[in-house]
């Protein structure tokens, strides 16, 4: 009894440590968004005071060029992010299903030991 409950135990960890996973993955990905929204916007304030938008002008705002270039960095670093939440996703459900089965396998064995009516009634006469 004692082996499945630590079974259990260990299997409920693992299925919240993929969730909380899942949940970080997300608010990376939100917080690289923001920012590269907040990168956009520097771009374009930067080439509205310049008054160039050009980017292979030689008097663009190298200012412009770096922001850009962190933006567009961030934006790749999102789409990998989205394929590793995608991973994670399906380990997470994965997770959560196991110990689904794992639960509902403990739940049908405490069930199956139990006694049933008509024998707690033969235990009485017997006595």
């Amino acid at each position: 009894m004692k082996s499945r409950d630590t079974s259990l135990r260990i299997k409920r960890f693992a299925a919240e440590e993929k969730r909380r996973k899942v949940a970080d993955i997300e608010q990376m990905i939100r917080e690289f968004e923001h920012m590269a929204m907040e990168l956009d916007r520097q771009v374009q304030a930067e080439e509205e005071r310049t008054g160039i938008r050009d980017k292979s002008h030689f008097a663009y705002s190298t200012l412009a060029k770096a922001a850009a270039q962190r933006r567009d960095n961030l934006r790749a670093s999102i789409a990998n992010l989205q394929k590793t939440l995608e991973i994670a996703i399906r380990e997470r459900d994965d997770a959560w299903a196991d110990l689904d089965k794992l639960t509902a396998s403990e739940a049908q064995r405490d069930f199956d030991r139990m006694p049933r009516r008509s024998e707690r009634e033969s235990s009485h006469i017997v006595r």
